[in-house]
């Protein structure tokens, strides 16, 4: 027999006395209540009513469950309904967790209503048999908004010609495409092209305006993380005058890492934020982020596990890093060709859009670091000299050459 390991497990937290679960629908939610009897001893009483998705409806639900005394809420999240369940209950000063569907549901054989899942979502809560997932903090999720409109303005709206021009579909073309536009320039001609001009022109101040605000936002950041419930009578965060000192500092650090540039890191700190204690490590932040693929392993066989969708705005801005991090002469660089050589370029991308976001973390986590590059030569100068030279002597030798080596130095 094995010799037994100890392994470590999150142990449960004791049992909610009082919860309540939302499963949520386009137009409404269907609410249950779980509190313990008010005469008889461990016995628990279940309410289950129906409720409009209207604001004036669910600050009403929320001023109830406040008087029920509830200790926490559980949203379902689906689709994008569940955003005014959150955002309203949570500014009524409950605590409001949104747990994934997928996770919560994933039970063969049990009958599917409103009811009962709202009964068994209240039954996982209150035995805490769920955990939550990331939803920003409300000046976290300003900050996002902008940083997706930044984003979204500076993409374009042409994906198809921005992609053939990547791929050198027109740079080979460069000098048919000089010789197509040798021709008659006229006034109408100048009339369109001054209209695209000024639509470049308002684009670009567009873009420069909400850069503005962007900054501006997250600059008012608060530097500590909220530990109070959030909502109309919590207290501002204490303004900092350093704050946008700071953040330019910040994006500096980050635009340090190859690949990267202010545009793209105002991306991704616009969806993961500046407080990494959210996340706690690395692999946490990763793994929410879709980049690194879960692990699939039965007994001696381990399967190809897929990192998933993931945030789209967050992948796309850690994809053009990553794109231009393997075109440099750095470590990231010398780690894409290292990988591009077994395996696709996609997944070999995936893998540095995983180290960048790991460098990303530290960054953040510890203000005071600096980025280092490794070095191209990173893996050439771990490499066992004496090891190596003895194998490829040896492949030479199976193939039937008498092999001399002699120092380049005495060359």
């Amino acid at each position: 027999m094995q010799q037994p390991i100890e392994v470590e497990v999150d142990e449960p937290e004791r049992i909610v006395e009082r919860v309540a679960a939302i499963d949520v629908a386009k137009a409404t939610g269907m609410v249950c209540t779980r509190v313990p009897h008010d005469t008889v001893a461990g016995k628990r009483v279940t309410r289950v009513w129906e409720v409009k998705a209207t604001t004036a409806a669910l600050v009403e639900l929320a001023d109830h469950l406040v008087c029920q005394g509830i200790e926490r809420v559980i949203l379902e999240s689906t689709s994008d309904y569940w955003r005014g369940f959150h955002y309203i209950l949570e500014a009524g000063g409950l605590t409001v967790w949104l747990v994934n569907a997928a996770q919560v549901k994933n039970v063969p054989g049990r009958p599917k209503t409103d009811k009962l899942d709202a009964v068994w979502l209240a039954k996982l809560a209150e035995r805490s048999m769920v955990s939550p997932s990331f939803v920003p903090a409300e000046p976290m999720r300003h900050v996002r908004d902008l940083a997706r409109a930044q984003f979204d303005l500076v993409r374009g709206p042409r994906p198809g010609q921005a992609a053939r021009v990547e791929k050198g579909q027109a740079r080979v073309r460069l000098a048919a495409l000089a010789e197509a536009l040798d021709g008659r320039f006229t006034d109408h001609h100048a009339r369109l092209a001054r209209m695209l001009l000024d639509q470049i022109d308002e684009l670009t101040a567009r873009i420069g305006t909400v850069t503005e605000l962007l900054d501006a936002a997250i600059a008012a950041l608060p530097a500590e993380p909220a530990t109070g419930p959030a909502g109309p009578l919590a207290p501002p965060p204490a303004t900092d005058a350093a704050a946008p000192a700071r953040f330019a500092a910040t994006v500096q650090r980050l635009a340090e890492i190859p690949g990267a540039g202010p545009d793209s890191v105002r991306a991704v700190i616009g969806e993961i934020g500046l407080d990494m204690t959210v996340f706690g490590t690395h692999q946490r932040l990763c793994s929410w982020a879709k980049v690194s693929p879960r692990t699939v392993q039965s007994g001696r066989k381990r399967g190809r596990g897929r990192t998933g969708k993931g945030n789209p705005y967050l992948k796309a801005a850690l994809g053009q890093m990553a794109t231009g991090a393997a075109k440099t002469d750095t470590f990231l660089g010398a780690r894409y060709r290292r990988l591009v050589k077994r395996m696709p370029k996609a997944k070999a991308l995936a893998a540095i859009e995983r180290s960048i976001l790991v460098i990303i973390f530290h960054l953040l986590a510890d203000p005071t670091a600096e980025f280092a590059d490794l070095g191209a030569d990173f893996y050439t100068r771990r490499i066992d000299r004496a090891r190596r030279t003895d194998q490829l002597t040896r492949q030479l030798r199976a193939l039937g050459y008498t092999v001399q080596l002699t120092p380049a130095e005495a060359a």
